[in-house]
């Protein structure tokens, strides 16, 4: 009868305990790193969106310079309609809801960088750009001049109260974002002539741009539309 031989070979590998303390220390080390880079995220997150508001208040301050008047809002809401995105022709006189950037008119981006694609007029706005605009900068059958004064008494603030604008020379347009929590906070929650700014905390991130007189006066000026 044939002898057989058995062949013992040598096993070594992890133990179920040392394949266990290596996977808690790729979870721990795993667990560290996404807050770091979700915060680094947010913040390129944040600086996108704060680049796209430097060329809305460039293409706003264009518009202004060819037209002689600052856009509407547009308040269209169904994005099969040909003005979805267009300003609207005349801006209210007794405003009771809040515009959107007109983001076809000008040019510019649709939303900030949180922001999603409306696909029907039920769906939410979700990142896109807010803005308000005084009636008296927006009139297209009246451009302004280097006299028109303001009809909404528009006003910036802090979450503290503290102005940061004045009753002698307030914002002519305003756009902000709602930033990482895709909604408006403090003051921006009602739509009113008080606008809030401020450094982000936890119950404040939304990222607020406005055009002074001043500054659009200059532009205007500067451009040589101003005085005529």
């Amino acid at each position: 009868m044939p002898i057989m031989k058995y062949l013992r070979f040598n096993q070594s590998g992890f133990t179920l305990v040392e394949m266990a303390m290596v996977l808690l220390i790729i979870a721990l080390l795993l667990g560290g790193l996404v807050p770091i880079l979700s915060g680094q995220i947010e913040q390129r997150r944040i600086t996108e969106t704060k680049k796209q508001m430097d060329e809305i208040k460039e293409a706003l301050a264009g518009y202004a310079i060819i037209y002689g008047y600052l856009p509407c809002p547009t308040t269209t809401t169904d994005p099969s309609n040909s003005n979805y995105g267009v300003a609207d022709a005349t801006c209210t006189s007794a405003p009771t809801a809040e515009g959107y950037l007109p983001w076809k008119t000008l040019g510019v981006p649709e939303m900030d960088a949180w922001g999603s694609f409306r696909a029907s007029a039920s769906d939410s706005w979700i990142g896109h750009w807010r803005y308000r605009v005084d009636r008296n900068f927006s009139s297209s059958s009246t451009p302004f001049t280097l006299s028109t004064s303001f009809a909404d008494s528009l006003v910036i603030q802090d979450s503290s109260g503290n102005t940061l604008t004045t009753t002698t020379e307030r914002p002519v347009a305003i756009v902000y974002s709602t930033g990482p929590n895709v909604t408006a906070d403090g003051a921006n929650t009602t739509f009113d002539s008080t606008y809030q700014s401020n450094v982000p905390n936890p119950s404040f991130d939304d990222i607020m741009i406005w055009i002074s007189r001043p500054q659009l006066f200059n532009r205007m000026v500067t451009a040589g539309k101003l005085p005529f």
